[in-house]
């Protein structure tokens, strides 16, 4: 299977508080809004793309239907330092300051209305027991 694009869809119960969110926090922008779904993509890497869903809309299978849990959402950026100020100068929650890890990541970790946990990385170089292993 050759996929053409790939992208994370969140189920929520407030898709417009979400989107909101992603826009606000992150440079996400609109490319499609209902009140049951959007498609956000990033201001700055259109490859970059995020959708949110209403958890219980009856495109999803019952099944299916749920809340996003259990999700880590990973951004890479430039300068951590730089959106950790950010961060923290908007009031998001800080669930994991700042820090440098052996495994070559220097990072945080927020979380969004709905709980999701995003954990903003810039790589740095491996250290220790990691030290010139390929991630």
């Amino acid at each position: 299977m050759k996929s053409s694009q790939y992208y994370p869809v969140l189920m929520v119960d407030d898709v417009a508080a979400i989107s909101a969110f992603y826009q606000t926090h992150f440079r996400f922008k609109p490319m499609f809004e209902s009140d049951w779904y959007a498609h956000l993509q990033s201001a700055e890497d259109e490859t970059v793309n995020l959708a949110i869903l209403d958890g219980d809309h009856d495109t999803i299978p019952e099944a299916g239907r749920g809340r996003a849990s259990g999700v880590l959402l990973n951004f890479e950026v430039a300068d951590v330092d730089a959106v950790y100020a950010e961060a923290k100068a908007s009031g998001l929650p800080i669930l994991r300051d700042l820090r440098s890890e052996a495994f070559g990541q220097r990072h945080f970790i927020t979380r969004d209305p709905a709980g999701v946990l995003i954990d903003v990385i810039t790589p740095i170089p491996m250290t220790g027991e990691f030290a010139g292993q390929d991630a």
